[in-house]
């Protein structure tokens, strides 16, 4: 699955979520008319944030990861598990 889909599955709102051995508050959000997305996320320990935001664009997507690396970004959206 791409990480574009692996987002897209995520709801839209804030939810509890679980990954890299926290649990996390995360909000997904669409923005432009759904034409972006944007995904915040706070461990509930505060021993982390991520924050990014991805752009649906005619060349393709663009991930843009707000003050941190891509890779981090990825790995937390591909280990993200949503919880009930």
């Amino acid at each position: 699955m791409t990480f574009a889909a692996t987002l897209a599955a995520l709801p839209i709102g804030t939810f509890r979520a679980h990954a890299h051995g926290k649990d996390w508050i995360v909000t997904r959000s669409l923005v432009a008319g759904g034409r972006g997305e944007k995904l915040v996320g706070e461990a509930l320990d505060g021993s982390d944030y991520i924050s990014l935001n991805l752009y649906h664009l005619a060349s393709g997507d663009l991930l843009n990861p707000c003050e941190m690396s891509t890779a981090k970004v990825r790995a937390f959206v591909a280990d993200l598990k949503v919880l009930a």
